[in-house]
């Protein structure tokens, strides 16, 4: 692979630096640190070694390249990233059995650092983090992104306390990023049709340990100016500009994937942004092969996973079938390659296929392109089968074809040095490389003093840094000198520290503490036992509900009582939440109950020994026990007007009750015994359980595995496999009506129900359907789903068969009933046949 020259030559003996900052690695390994701190403002402001180099004087290299210390350093700094690349990793172990060759990971978001701001909030994030466990684990992970030129807003705060919303340009010189070269030397770009134009999509690399991660940037000079700005905002621009973003995304990343000749297993989709993917991946399919489409989706379509992170459908993006028409000339070009009308191509984003007036939707498109699917905790995963239960009409929602892998954290990129230090001296270096079960009772053998210490220092380092970002954030503003000293002797580094930060959304509550103003303000002015808050967050331009809530914090914020021991930092970003998370004594969470899919800001203090009260809503519902941290909430859905207030007051009352008596209730040797448990249990139990580890191990074992071997089965031989399960999938569709049920005959003999059911097939095979008894779970009785046996023929009947089972009489006959499903050995069901028939509808 060639990648354009640098824009700089390095002093002999400094030339690893380059490789050094081009290497995201930084973001979570902190061996180089030593070589930007020298660098002062430029690294406290930026983070970004790249852009250090790029800044940085050539006199200032020549007196570094003659600088024994800082070249010793450089040495040090090396060897650590040759060591951690040449390490055998924890997918080393068992490289010859993984069977999977590489995992493409679609998402519209990466955030990865400061340094490469390509992420708008926890989508992000998510991906972020997935990128550097990867890395960590060596598993074989090809991210897809956009390279945005402004990105996601930049939140200030004006003397009249509304958000301003700004848009910092990205110049590409100073991102850890290099353009990608072919092989002949020139840019790599790839093409996407659109009408009466071509557009050009330029590819960049970003190197994130032992992962690529390629982003694609309209911003070429041969589109025209409204094509050039496809990839300027995110979540910006309207519906127009977002579908454009989401065929850059999904049919322009598998073209890289092509161009670039990786041979891809799976394809990950982290929400259905991408979903186009599968379209572009089976029209690939199709030409190499020479199937039809149908049978290219059989093929491909097992190959795909997707992962949904949207509790809600107002989340989906759908476009109205005008705006496809007139937008998606890539339909009507290859429609004479999918061999299927565009009505039938549109279908497949559409919960009624005749329903020509549908629009689009692109999570219906993900999961109709996809085998398997899954939610981002145990609560979203049921949450998500109700949402979707309409794509799988007849079914129980028990078996509506959506999972969950509960979402984690890449722990390096979230702990404190002090926490590094902890976690080191208990479990090793290398304790977030593989396997991390063996870690609880490691860190569980810690003694209440290191405990206690270790999260005074990371309180006293929040405030501090609290503290100079506020007085900048006063200076940005124009605040007078004299307001502007005063924050650097805001909050206190002995009081107990609450933090509360994400986007401001009217479903995710961040007021419900400001539900009573003076109860709150007496908490925090105790005079024994007080309280201080952090709070951060943006809320969406576009959400005025949401800025509205910002402004109230702002106002209870600006009564004098209370000044200095509340305070709003703005622009809520990677190296604020980092902070954030690593300081505070207790993380608050409280939305509205199914609406947080995950959460996973809470899991990000736990490695920092901070804990959690939140409502019993995504990550926190599974993982909650009373001795783990704080709950509100009665574990369920409610509607009514009045809950939020009966909440409010839950809030308040473990507030009052539990949460600050625990932390100011002291031992003869100021230790709050209490206190110090809660962390212990919490630290050890929870870190490594809800850590990205355990998360893509989970991907890998339960989705990317089975998923390239059914891929690969589909695939071979010119997808035999997959003409053979779209032919049997036709058959079904045109066939199906054909199917019913005789009287069902039950008998009773020696306690146990015998069920007789008459099947008759049409002309369906046998070998095509199942026939089960089923049962809904009933009191003590669990749910039941039992293959019925074929028996004789009917006689007199053409291809019709009684089928028969028994069961336990332990319940009443009327509960159980006989149904007849799609059934082949190599196809899901019913993710990829939906066909179900009850005796009793």
């Amino acid at each position: 692979m060639l990648y354009h020259s640098l824009p700089r030559a390095m002093p002999e003996g400094l030339e690893p630096l380059t490789e050094l900052a081009l290497d995201l690695h930084w973001t979570w390994s902190h061996a180089a640190d030593s070589l930007w701190r020298r660098h002062g403002e430029l690294w406290e402001r930026t983070q970004n070694p790249w852009a250090i180099l790029q800044n940085i004087s050539n006199d200032e290299l020549e007196k570094l390249a003659h600088d024994p210390d800082f070249r010793q350093d450089l040495r040090r700094a090396i060897d650590h990233r040759q060591r951690y690349l040449q390490q055998p990793a924890w997918c080393d172990q068992f490289a010859s059995e993984l069977g999977v060759k590489n995992i493409a990971y679609f998402s519209l978001e990466f955030g990865l650092s400061e340094a490469l701001p390509l992420y708008a909030g926890g989508l992000g994030i998510l991906a972020g983090d997935f990128l550097k466990t990867a890395s960590d684990l060596a598993l074989p992970v090809i991210g897809i992104g956009l390279l945005y030129q402004e990105g996601y807003f930049r939140q200030l705060i004006d003397a009249n306390d509304r958000q301003i919303e700004v848009y910092p340009y990205n110049d590409p010189s100073d991102l850890p990023i290099q353009p990608v070269s072919d092989a002949t030397g020139s840019w790599l770009k790839v093409t996407l049709e659109l009408p009466g134009r071509t557009l050009l999509l330029r590819v960049w690399r970003a190197n994130v340990g032992r992962i690529n991660l390629y982003l694609l940037d309209s911003n070429d000079l041969l589109n025209g100016p409204s094509d050039r700005g496809i990839t300027a905002k995110l979540y910006s621009g309207g519906v127009e500009m977002r579908l454009m973003q989401e065929m850059v995304l999904g049919i322009g990343g598998w073209r890289i994937l092509e161009q670039l000749n990786l041979e891809i297993d799976v394809c990950h989709l982290n929400e259905g942004h991408a979903a186009f993917v599968v379209l572009e991946r089976a029209r690939r399919f199709m030409k190499k092969n020479a199937s039809a489409f149908g049978a290219a989706l059989w093929a491909t379509r097992a190959g795909n996973v997707f992962t949904t992170h949207t509790p809600v459908a107002a989340g989906f993006d759908i476009y109205s079938p005008d705006l496809i028409a007139k937008y998606f000339p890539y339909f009507r070009d290859h429609l004479a390659e999918f061999d299927i009308s565009l009505r039938d191509l549109l279908a497949l984003g559409r919960k009624n296929p005749d329903d020509d007036a549908e629009p689009f939707n692109m999570t219906f498109l993900a999961l109709r392109g996809c085998a398997t699917a899954n939610g981002v905790s145990e609560l979203h995963g049921v949450v998500s089968r109700r949402l979707f239960s309409d794509l799988y009409p007849r079914w129980p929602e028990v078996e509506i074809p959506i999972g969950h892998v509960t979402n984690g954290v890449h722990v390096p990129s979230w702990d404190s040095a002090w926490a590094d230090t902890l976690w080191t001296d208990a479990c090793g270096k290398r304790r977030w490389h593989g396997d991390v079960e063996n870690l609880t009772k490691q860190i569980q053998a810690l003694d209440d003093n290191t405990l206690w210490e270790f999260r005074g220092a990371q309180r006293r380092d929040l405030v501090h840094y609290a503290r100079a970002r506020l007085a900048r954030q006063l200076g940005q503003c124009s605040a007078p000198p004299e307001q502007i000293n005063e924050a650097h002797r805001y909050l206190d580094p002995n009081v107990l520290t609450l933090g509360f930060a994400r986007r401001f959304a009217e479903y995710k509550r961040p007021n419900l503490i400001l539900h009573e103003p003076a109860r709150l303000a007496r908490l925090v002015l105790s005079d024994k036992r007080p309280i201080q808050i952090i709070v951060a967050g943006k809320a969406h331009p576009d959400d005025e509900m949401g800025k509205i809530l910002i402004r109230e914090w702002l106002d209870f914020i600006r009564r004098w009582e209370v000044r200095g021991r509340v305070v709003f930092l703005e622009d809520y970003d990677i190296a604020l939440a980092q902070q954030l998370v690593q300081g505070v004594d207790v993380w608050i969470n409280t939305p509205n109950r199914p609406w947080e899919a995950c959460g996973t800001s809470g899991m990000k203090v736990l490695a920092n020994g901070g804990l959690n009260l939140s409502e019993l809503d995504g990550w926190w519902a599974e993982a909650y026990a009373p001795d783990l941290g704080w709950a509100i909430g009665d574990g369920r859905e409610h509607h009514e007007s009045g809950w939020s207030a009966i909440e409010a007051e839950q809030l308040y009352q473990v507030l009052e009750a539990e949460v600050v008596p625990a932390f100011y209730n002291r031992s003869a040797g100021g230790v709050p015994e209490q206190w110090v448990k809660r962390i212990r249990a919490s630290i050890s139990m929870l870190a490594p359980k809800f850590s990205s580890n355990r998360m893509l191990q989970q991907y890998l074992n339960q989705h990317y595995r089975p998923a390239a071997d059914a891929f690969q089965r589909r695939s071979r031989n010119q997808g035999l496999l997959a003409t053979e399960l779209d032919a049997w999938y036709t058959n079904l569709r045109q066939r199906w009506h054909q199917v019913r049920f005789g009287t069902l005959e039950i008998k009773l003999a020696d306690d146990y129900w015998n069920f007789y059911a008459p099947v008759y097939l049409g002309e369906l095979k046998s070998d095509s359907i199942k026939v089960e008894l089923y049962a809904d779970p009933s009191g003590a009785a669990p749910r039941l789903c039992q293959q019925m046996q074929r028996q004789a023929m009917i006689p007199g009947a053409l291809n019709a068969y009684v089928y028969r089972t028994s069961v336990r009489a332990s319940r009443p006959s009327a509960d159980f009933t006989p149904r007849i499903t799609a059934y082949h050995p190599e196809a899901r069901i019913p993710s990829e046949a939906p066909f179900i028939l009850w005796q009793r509808e």
